[in-house]
């Protein structure tokens, strides 16, 4: 381990792939601290596993620098490299026993036997498979065999852990575990982590930083509150949860109290900038779903109070999720709490109101 605490555990610089004349990774740039639990997250082929494979040494890449620890490693092989990857349908050897498994890379260290028995029963034990190291890797269940995978990425004490969407045969129950179990292991060892996954919820969970990626190019780094609450554009923003666009034009500043104004085809609304905008600068206001408010009455005072009509509800217990027309346009909305305000009818007539916090992007 560096004693320079200041040298991030993981550095890539202006990492550059091609396949043939296709550039799949664009000049990737990021640097992740000891400890950290930083995710890749985007659509297919936004280059997020290849990226993750180019770590672990399992794809070439043109140009650039992999530095783990201050060290260069992009010339060594995989098995020479201080990381390990779990990959998403695990790799297990059906033909060995879980022990033999976890195991496997020990041997080929040439590990003691008393001491790849010792280090076997600590990984069963920190992944909660006691008393199952004798048993068939297709005995298992799914959850257990993902264990057995991450058992044994870390039997070597890898200083990067690599996880290749490593939940993704797995049951909705089981991988809303397995997530918080991961999570709680990898706090626990502060092992510094790189998840790779197409679930933008699995990423928010799990994360202490997202890396936003789309066709090559990291579009956002941030931790799951910024990228959910100040997307960098609207790509960001629609990728991250659902979300309500609104075009409209600034038509005031007021600097005392800070407060600005935004002509859009609902009406008016005020918001609270968090930059600086000029009247006459385009902008698209991001709205998220459970920050509108719906009520059957008009609220008594305040600000952004719309009308609007339902055209759609849905009730699914804890959440009601409605579709309201407004002066012509759609708008998303979340009731968090359905039994204190009652079930909204299809083209009942209700008020909304806009919050003065929302996110406001300036339009090119």
């Amino acid at each position: 381990m560096s004693s320079n605490q200041s040298i991030p555990m993981l550095m890539l610089n202006d990492i550059h792939k091609f396949y043939d004349r296709l550039e799949v990774l664009k000049g990737i740039s990021l640097d992740v601290t000891k400890g950290e639990l930083v995710t890749f997250v985007g659509p297919s082929g936004c280059g997020k596993t290849t990226l993750l494979r180019v770590i672990g040494g399992f794809t070439p890449f043109d140009s650039g620098e992999v530095i783990l620890d201050g060290q260069r490693i992009d010339h060594l092989p995989p098995n020479l490299r201080d990381t390990r990857i779990c990959f998403q349908n695990y790799a297990l050897f059906p033909h060995m026993t879980v022990a033999e498994n976890i195991s496997y890379g020990l041997k080929i260290k040439k590990w003691k036997k008393n001491k790849i028995q010792e280090r076997v029963e600590e990984l069963l034990r920190l992944v909660k498979l006691e008393g199952l190291g004798g048993r068939m890797i297709d005995k298992l269940s799914g959850g257990q065999q993902q264990r057995v995978a991450v058992a044994r990425a870390l039997s070597l004490e890898p200083k990067v852990l690599l996880l290749d969407e490593p939940l993704s045969n797995l049951d909705a129950n089981l991988r809303l575990t397995m997530r918080g179990e991961i999570r709680k292991l990898q706090e626990r060892l502060k092992i510094t982590t790189i998840f790779v996954t197409h679930d933008q919820f699995e990423a928010m969970s799990i994360s202490d930083r997202i890396v936003v990626m789309k066709e090559g190019v990291i579009q956002q780094i941030g931790s799951p509150i910024e990228i959910y609450e100040r997307p960098e554009n609207e790509f960001i923003a629609s990728f991250v949860g659902y979300v309500n666009f609104l075009d409209g034009v600034v038509e005031r500043v007021d600097l005392r109290p800070d407060m600005a104004t935004v002509s859009t085809p609902v009406g008016e609304i005020n918001f609270v900038p968090e930059r600086n905008f000029n009247v006459g600068d385009k902008v698209k206001l991001v709205i998220r779903p459970e920050t509108i408010n719906m009520s059957r009455s008009e609220p008594a005072n305040g600000d952004n109070i719309l009308q609007g009509e339902v055209e759609i509800g849905m009730y699914v217990g804890s959440l009601a999720k409605y579709t309201v027309q407004v002066k012509g346009e759609r708008m998303i909305i979340d009731q968090t709490n359905p039994r204190e305000t009652g079930i909204f009818k299809e083209n009942e007539k209700i008020y909304l109101t806009i919050p003065k916090n929302i996110h406001v992007l300036r339009k090119n």
